[in-house]
């Protein structure tokens, strides 16, 4: 699995989740349920994952959604 969004804002995970499900692209949400233990301040960025084979086809659709420079730089 590979790293593609790191961020704070849940809206944005939560649309770019909407768009991967639509494309099927399986996904994985990292660190969603930690406002528990930082108190719901969104300090902690979510991560969202997919797998190495659907790295290419998710980066060009949040790219085709206008959401390239949300992307993590390939190798980080």
């Amino acid at each position: 699995m590979r790293e593609i969004l790191r961020t704070n804002d849940v809206v944005l995970v939560s649309a770019v989740g909407a768009l991967l499900d639509g494309a099927n692209i399986h996904h994985l949400v990292l660190d969603q349920n930690m406002s528990v233990l930082e108190g719901s301040l969104g300090v902690i960025p979510r991560r969202i994952l997919v797998h190495d084979d659907d790295l290419g086809q998710a980066r060009a659709l949040l790219t085709e959604a206008g959401l390239a420079h949300e992307l993590r730089a390939e190798g980080e």
